[in-house]
């Protein structure tokens, strides 16, 4: 016997679930800083614009004892970075307040604010001196590069003709969310913190981005770079350095591999930095390594844990604190030079609104631990850890306090192929009666080397609202489940391995008569359209899919994307001429003679990351098979299709509609 139908159409007379308006309604927490006496928490809230379609930036201030809560630079204009002066008087941070991004700071007793830089590109990484003198930041700087030397005739007063041409030299020429890149490169500046001149320090044609830490006598700044001339075809290459205030550059490191992340102990004694070996695989572990000022006695102080670890922040001069997820959410630990380990905090995450990846921010000042954490029904708020966790903000109460949201449960199973632990989440309707089964949406994740979990996503609570349980998993290759489980799709991505990750889950859920057998929908992103779109080359189980931001055709992809120098290395045995038959066989491409399933395809016009070619492939040859296609192109969008608030509703909107096109949004009595 059928039960009633839930159509999209309904929802408006059920405001208690969540519905894609509530999307531009949401707010979350970021970049989080602890004064330097502990006592207050400068955090970056994130709110939507509905006019302007946009994220918009402001600084907020609370108190560790939970008292106190209020704006500190809020209006219309971003405000982001922020940084506390060692002595903790002052506050500095980026903003747009003024046009393009500069730096300011502001005099917490006064409120006066002071523009510190006036740069033509926008400032990075930025650091106070521990005398509080002075604020190194990074920023790219225009190249001066020309080919060739040619001659042209002379353009006649008023006349009009075609743009100059334009020339690329570089091994890397793109990049996603940038397009084409202008000769530049990433330096390190130096300002005056009361004002004035922002002073080049770095040289040469390299870059030198990321954390920037000084020595305790602000007299040098240690950084990573590679600065070698084979820079382009090393991706996972870098070494530490320092550089004094007159520029002079001095090597402090120099294994294979990457050492990046430096931090400068209180003392001025060690540096803890990350480091991860060249083994040309597509993952390997970044761990936590100390060594002495002078780049002598390296030291692994996170040798028996299995995972990356990230964010370094030294308690005292012999203790450090560092984040690492562990199956579906972020933590922070505390080590001792003598490599002892203490977990700190646990279930970080919720900085994604969309997607439930496994993201967290924190910051450490002493005792003191203040974190992003939220929950399965809540982005990340402001939680503090001295004694005893505590929570400071609850930023979504107005928005979400009064809805229904769809349960969040784990599933732990085998996969089919071999037998391998596989944990995964589902999402039940809001409405869920157990007597009934549900049509199933799987959603799979991208990267392939990186991590869902039971954190908030509006995207997937979205489709639990219109009656579907939402499986994702972190199959093989996810992290956070060690280094092993990470490689398994090392040269099998995408492919019947991780395809049988999946599709154990979805029996597991049909077996607990959850899911209806005939009706499962499938869908993914970036790595997840790749396995999407590889999955109904394998089977037509699926009623319908969507496929978004894909790659479809690996030898074509690796040589017109920006992360070609990258992959062609560290993920493929060889260049595709060279293996032709490897890189095809991978291709989802290569099994769309055996398509049936109708599939809807969607990618941003301006993605460089999996380009708008990849896409069109498949769209050609599904409309060959005659199988039931159409393409979605979203304009003005890179490989983040639903960056903007309107794009994710956008997004989740024309899947439902898909779905929904193919018999789902209903359910069925069990019999």
């Amino acid at each position: 016997m059928q039960a009633s139908t839930v159509d999209a159409g309904e929802t408006p007379e059920k405001p208690y679930l969540f519905q894609s308006k509530d999307i531009f309604d949401l707010e979350y927490v970021s970049e989080v800083q602890v004064s330097p006496d502990g006592e207050q928490v400068a955090y970056v809230r994130r709110s939507h614009d509905i006019m302007t379609d946009s994220t918009r930036s402001n600084i907020w201030l609370a108190s560790t004892d939970g008292k106190s809560h209020r704006p500190l630079l809020s209006s219309k204009k971003n405000y982001y970075a922020p940084r506390w002066s060692p002595d903790g008087q002052r506050l500095a941070y980026l903003s747009n307040e003024e046009g393009k991004p500069q730096l300011y700071i502001r005099w917490m007793d006064t409120g006066q604010t002071a523009l510190v830089t006036n740069v033509t590109s926008s400032p990075g990484n930025i650091t106070w001196s521990p005398d509080g003198k002075h604020i190194a930041f990074t920023m790219s700087v225009d190249a001066d590069e020309k080919p060739l030397k040619v001659t042209l005739p002379k353009k006649p007063k008023g006349a009009t003709w075609s743009p100059k041409f334009e020339y690329i030299t570089k091994a890397r020429y793109q990049a996603d969310g940038r397009g084409v890149l202008d000769p530049a490169f990433t330096h390190i500046f130096i300002v005056p913190a009361d004002g004035g001149t922002a002073r080049q320090l770095t040289s040469g044609n390299y870059n030198h981005g990321g954390s920037l830490s000084f020595a305790p006598d602000a007299s040098k700044i240690y950084f990573s770079a590679n600065r070698s001339d084979n820079w382009e075809y090393e991706p996972v290459e870098a070494d530490i350095y320092t550089v004094d205030m007159q520029g002079q550059i001095t090597q402090v490191t120099d294994f294979k591999g990457r050492e990046a992340s430096p931090v400068v102990s209180p003392d001025g004694r060690y540096v803890a930095y990350a480091r991860r070996d060249d083994e040309k695989v597509m993952y390997k572990n970044s761990y936590l390594y100390v060594m002495k000022a002078d780049g002598t006695e390296h030291k692994n102080l996170t040798a028996g844990i299995d995972n990356t670890v990230s964010d370094f922040y030294w308690k005292d001069n012999s203790h450090v604190y560092f984040q690492q997820s562990v199956r579906g959410l972020a933590q922070i630990d505390l080590v001792s030079l003598s490599g002892k380990v203490k977990q700190i905090a646990t279930g970080l995450g919720g900085t994604t609104l969309g997607r439930p990846y496994v993201f967290a921010n924190y910051h450490a000042v002493g005792d003191v631990v203040a974190y992003t954490k939220g929950r399965t029904d809540r982005p990340a708020d402001l939680f503090l850890k001295k004694r005893k966790e505590q929570q400071l903000t609850f930023l979504n109460e107005d928005v979400l306090g009064h809805k229904t949201l769809g349960e969040v449960k784990e599933l732990v199973y085998t996969s089919s192929i071999d037998g391998e632990e596989i944990q995964g989440w589902y999402i039940l309707p809001p409405d869920y009666d157990s007597s009934k089964t549900y049509p199933l949406i799987l959603e799979i994740h991208g990267g392939p080397n990186l991590a869902y979990g039971p954190v908030f996503t509006a995207e997937l609570q979205r489709m639990a609202a219109e009656g579907y349980i939402v499986f994702y998993d972190n199959h093989r290759g996810s992290t956070g489940y060690g280094e092993r489980f990470a490689l398994l799709l090392q040269g099998k991505y995408s492919s019947k391995y991780d395809f049988a990750d999946h599709m154990s889950g979805v029996d597991a859920l049909i077996e607990k008569g959850l899911a209806d057998p005939e009706r499962l929908y499938i869908t993914g992103g970036s790595a997840g359209g790749i396995a999407s779109a590889y999955a109904i080359g394998l089977t037509d189980r699926f009623k319908a899919a969507v496929v978004a931001k894909p790659v479809i055709n690996w030898l074509s992809k690796v040589l017109t994307a920006d992360s070609g120098l990258y992959q062609i290395p560290y993920q493929f045995p060889g260049k595709p001429w060279e293996n032709v038959e490897h890189y095809w066989q991978r291709s989802p491409l290569s099994l769309v003679g055996n398509v049936t399933t109708p599939t809807m395809l969607i990618t941003g016009v301006e993605d460089k990351r999996t380009p708008m070619s990849e896409t069109e492939q498949f769209y050609q040859a599904l409309k060959l098979q005659k199988v039931d296609t159409v393409l979605v192109k979203v304009p003005e969008s890179s490989h983040g299709i639903a960056a903007r608030p309107s794009r994710m509703i956008a997004k989740v909107e024309n899947i439902l509609a898909w779905f929904k096109k193919y018999g789902g949004q209903k359910t069925e009595e069990k019999h």
